[in-house]
């Protein structure tokens, strides 16, 4: 061969080589992709044992690609960040039981799942109290009832006032949705919190929540029905500012831990800080956890001069107000009469 035809070969392989890889670089993802899949860069099938994986508010699909990548979900970044740019879907916040060693395909799927995240929803309802409360998160959360006992003393940790008895009266009353990984700590505070964030839309300062919560939580145990909120309210503060004394069964009832509507003469004796018989003004702190009705009643009680209640019936909650003693001595006489013909009520 001719040393003029060995330039001309030289030249035209060089020109197929610059062809393939100007070819190469254009397809560069198809071939890594490719170049992955032939290493075994993901995983295949559905995986195996579990893993719950959480996607926070504001997490990007390189955030949530990360993290299947860290804990084992799926192999490789690269092949589950692509699917998540291709398809372009909409993360929602929650906790999501994944397995180890997914496909990449079968993860993302798992995720975009509508009924694929998995919480703890749990119904607290108004006027309970709080270690009632804590056996319920345990018994539907499965953390150990100790350990509830345990975060409610870490005042810090979950937010409680300076100013607090204890959580009582401060676990706001709503339904609630827990993730699996919530520790007792965690839904504490956020209960705390949720109550706080009750207190601001009422616009209740931080020196008044003690003393609203308190007086909200007695409404919330003694008015039976919730029209009635707002003239028990009315029934404490009128007693308040002539100075009687509230003498609240309910109160006197928690302060012996006693369930009963009514109370004997020995609980109404018993010296403690709830027993509203015995001492002046509110209690020392709440008594149950008040519902936002019983606080807005707390903080806008009823126009009236009333004294007095007593519930005359306690199947309706029919309730009778009294500004008197006589007034009010014919109501008891009403109540009594229908506690005769009733005499499984307590």
């Amino acid at each position: 061969m001719s040393k003029f035809a060995r330039r001309r070969l030289i030249a035209v392989l060089a020109l197929v080589a610059i062809s393939f890889g100007a070819i190469a670089f254009a397809n560069r993802s198809a071939i890594r992709s490719g170049f992955d899949q032939l290493i075994g860069n993901d995983y295949q099938g559905e995986g195996y044992s579990s893993v719950l994986v959480d996607i926070q508010p504001g997490d990007t699909g390189e955030t949530i690609a990360n993290s299947l990548v860290e804990m084992g979900v799926v192999k490789n970044f690269r092949a589950i960040y692509k699917l998540i740019l291709d398809a372009n879907p909409k993360f929602y916040p929650g906790t999501y039981k994944l397995k180890l060693h997914m496909s990449s395909e079968a993860a993302l799927k798992a995720l975009l799942d509508p009924n694929g995240s998995v919480t703890n929803r749990i119904l607290i309802k108004e006027g309970l109290r709080a270690n009632v409360i804590l056996d319920k998160l345990a018994a539907e959360t499965g953390i150990p009832r100790s350990e509830f006992s345990a975060a409610a003393k870490q005042r810090a940790a979950i937010g409680l006032p300076a100013d607090a008895v204890s959580i009582e009266g401060y676990l706001f009353p709503a339904t609630y949705t827990f993730s699996p990984k919530a520790t007792a700590v965690d839904i504490l505070k956020t209960m705390i919190g949720r109550m706080q964030q009750e207190l601001d839309k009422f616009g209740v300062s931080a020196k008044d929540r003690h003393r609203v919560l308190t007086l909200a939580s007695i409404v919330q145990k003694e008015a039976r029905q919730e029209p009635d909120f707002y003239k028990v309210s009315r029934v404490f503060l009128n007693r308040i500012k002539t100075g009687m004394h509230l003498q609240s069964d309910a109160t006197v009832s928690y302060g012996v831990d006693g369930n009963t509507v009514n109370t004997s003469a020995a609980d109404r004796a018993n010296n403690n800080g709830f027993n509203t018989y015995l001492h002046a003004g509110l209690p020392i702190g709440p008594i149950s956890s008040p519902g936002a009705v019983a606080i807005d009643a707390a903080l806008h009680p009823a126009d009236g001069s009333w004294l007095f209640f007593c519930a005359v019936n306690l199947e309706t909650g029919e309730t009778v107000f009294s500004t008197t003693l006589a007034e009010h001595e014919k109501a008891v006489a009403q109540w009594r009469a229908w506690m005769k013909e009733h005499p499984g009520y307590e």
